[in-house]
């Protein structure tokens, strides 16, 4: 079991979660059909306008695709498989993982730093050399769904295939057929990992995948009434694979649930990724998404922010290289399942807003901890109401990030800053400058404090040692830094 638990550190860094070093429409046989509530003529206008907001990496993989498409010999069925692959391919936001900062399409190289060391994504490009191009659709198969590699060895759990385990064979099949025809082959050599013997022995990952990873069982979509919310939960328990950050982990670092079915720890909210802390995606009032609406998360979904809160973290990557590219039939299926999944946590109240706050700070009455920071710092954006400007700066004012038990995705953004990056449906970028560089420790845990207290918030008070241990993953937002040095600034489209 020693073994299991060294392992499971691997299985704590997902596949959508930040490298430490930078910075496609079937599935199962359900029809995917948008409820009227969830369609978003608006922003379909918007993304109209807005085809320059598809980033170069995904137009040199649409490019390469359709150069294969149009080949001779490639008769109508071989292009709509190819096509579908992109599309599923998009669907696991393949690219944010197997794509390296400035590198070529899945050429892999993007560094995850794990406990025990860190590891590199592979070359999954049909480059017959250094990439898959030799690979049969059975060896693919197994190393998608099974977590095995062409040479028996176990992949590192990094790799969602404990997810991908309920692909359909007709999904795996086009994706066997775009990575292998759709893709361009790159030579690229797989970077060894850089983590010494003995951890480094590869038969702990065979272990825990026999105790910890299903073994290979296409969905099954009987198990729902509804054929919108089956897709919905195909698309969260396979492909998008969700639960790698949003569900909870056990001591061994297998999530403590991959569907509904194996009980209310999944998508319950997990531990804290690179400082960004995954919310529940359960029906928590206040913590959750008890409270938002199906159009609110397809719109969330679509453009990364609506009027509740915006992407940050990890979540930015999704948005950018994934959601972004789906259908509004596929966004609204995944919305339906969400919105099915009963809150966690029992108890919860909805969020009553409270002007106290807003009317002292009219007022000038600062004498409240934090008070004073927040009008220095924030109160442009966030106004002195807390509630932002809609799908530009978030509300802070009932935000679930904001209240969550763990408020290290609060300090983490006034540390660093984010970025909105624009999407094809919501093309402007913005951008929140860093603050560690100019906010001391106690600076910043009074103004947490603050916001998670304010406006009917419930968040309990942050402390100077809290920050102070997040920074010390940051150098570059020490107060004494440049400004700018560890600064989140929009990726390079």
């Amino acid at each position: 079991m020693a073994a299991a638990v060294l392992v499971g550190a691997m299985a704590g860094v997902p596949a959508m979660a930040r490298a430490a070093g930078g910075g496609a429409a079937s599935g199962p046989a359900v029809p995917a059909s948008a409820p009227a509530s969830a369609a978003l003529p608006s922003l379909d206008a918007m993304a109209a306008a807005s085809a320059t907001a598809v980033t170069r990496t995904h137009a040199a993989a649409l490019a390469a695709a359709a150069a294969v498409t149009s080949l001779p010999g490639h008769d109508g069925t071989a292009a709509d498989r190819l096509a579908r692959g992109a599309y599923l391919a998009r669907a696991g936001d393949c690219i944010a993982c197997h794509t390296a900062p400035g590198g070529k399409p899945f050429a892999g190289g993007l560094k995850f730093d794990t406990p025990i060391g860190a590891i590199y994504s592979t070359n999954i490009t049909p480059d017959a050399k250094t990439g898959i191009g030799g690979w049969t659709l059975a060896d693919f198969d197994r190393a998608l769904r099974g977590g095995v590699r062409r040479n028996g060895d176990t992949l590192y759990p990094a790799m969602p295939y404990p997810s991908y385990a309920r692909l359909t064979d007709d999904d795996v099949r086009a994706m066997y057929a775009y990575f292998t025809r759709g893709v361009a082959p790159v030579e690229q050599a797989n970077r060894p990992v850089d983590i010494v013997w003995p951890l480094s022995m590869r038969w702990p990952l065979g272990l825990w995948r026999r105790l910890f990873a299903p073994a290979p069982a296409p969905f099954d979509p009987g198990h729902y009434a509804d054929p919108v919310l089956a897709r919905g939960a195909y698309l969260v328990q396979g492909l998008g694979h969700c639960g790698a950050c949003h569900t909870p982990r056990a001591p061994t670092m297998q999530e403590r649930a991959l569907t509904d079915a194996d009980g209310p720890a999944f998508l319950a909210g997990g531990a804290a990724i690179d400082g960004w802390v995954p919310a529940s995606l359960r029906g928590e009032p206040r913590t959750g998404l008890g409270t938002w609406s199906e159009a609110q998360l397809v719109q969330f979904l679509k453009t990364g922010r609506n009027a509740r809160t915006a992407a940050f973290g990890g979540m930015t990557d999704v948005v950018d290289h994934s959601m972004q590219y789906l259908d509004d039939a596929d966004l609204a299926a995944i919305a339906r399942y969400l919105k099915a999944l009963p809150p966690r946590v029992t108890g919860e109240t909805p969020h009553a807003y409270d002007d106290a706050a807003a009317h002292a700070l009219r007022d000038g009455d600062t004498r409240r901890p934090g008070a004073a920071v927040y009008v220095d710092n924030c109160m442009a954006c966030h106004r002195s109401d807390g509630r932002g400007y809609t799908r530009v700066f978030p509300a802070l004012g009932g935000n679930p990030v904001v209240q969550g038990a763990d408020p290290g995705s609060l300090i983490h953004v006034v540390l660093e800053g984010a970025a909105l990056h624009g999407t094809q449906a919501a093309p402007s970028t913005f951008t929140m400058p860093p603050f560690g560089w100019r906010l001391s420790d106690q600076e910043i845990a009074d103004v947490a404090s603050f916001v998670r207290t304010s406006w009917g918030n419930t968040g309990s008070p942050v402390t100077a040692a809290q920050v102070a241990k997040l920074r010390r993953a940051y150098p570059g937002t020490r107060p004494d830094a440049p400004p700018g040095a560890n600064y989140a600034r929009p990726a390079a489209r």
